[in-house]
């Protein structure tokens, strides 16, 4: 299949990070992506909100990059009951900023890859509206849907040779299951 440069789009997209306190003495903090913000600017760890122990940072803009080919998967990530935006992040050594964000995507394709990897944390966002729309109509214009074809038997009979059967060392053909013994040399 030739792609089509044309069927390429790209929006850049905050990803907000939210510290709480962690839930034993080991952790002293729970980080979790909470929400994307469609269209934002560049931001490295920019305070958003302080509310008792709980702070949201805009933790950084990545781009969200669709491409026609992926358009099945799109639309299976749409189908879900709440459509969601999968943001991959990696641990660092800063104590902190834990985490650095490495993508985000749309397709549950790419993240299950991600999280197979067991190097990358992926955590599931819910796409704002607009983000939803966005998405629908470019994978709407691109997707292609495959035709079903039924594979067909081949009228060859294959059932008449026995290739395999036994071993080839034995010349009876009455037990071909028979292990090989090995002949005495005669006295």
């Amino acid at each position: 299949m030739v792609h089509n440069p044309n069927q390429y789009k790209a929006m850049p997209l905050g990803v907000v990070l939210r510290r709480a306190p962690g839930v034993t003495r080991w952790a002293p903090w729970s980080w979790k992506a909470v929400s994307v913000l469609p269209g934002a600017g560049q931001a490295k760890w920019k305070l958003l909100r302080e509310d008792a122990c709980v702070t949201e940072f805009h933790a950084a803009t990545v781009m969200l990059e669709l491409h026609g080919a992926e358009s099945e998967a799109y639309l299976t990530g749409l189908s879900d009951k709440i459509p969601a935006v999968y943001v991959v992040m990696r641990q660092s050594d800063n104590t902190d900023r834990p985490l650095d964000v490495l993508l985000v995507t749309v397709s549950p394709y790419e993240a299950q890859d991600y999280a197979d990897n067991g190097d990358d944390i992926v955590e599931k966002v819910p796409m704002p509206d607009g983000l939803i729309a966005w998405v629908r109509d470019f994978a709407l214009a691109y997707h292609q849907q495959e035709e079903f074809v039924k594979r067909r038997r081949d009228r060859k009979r294959i059932d008449l040779v026995e290739d395999g059967i036994g071993d080839a060392r034995i010349s009876q053909l009455t037990d071909v299951y028979r292990a090989p013994g090995r002949k005495e040399p005669a006295a």
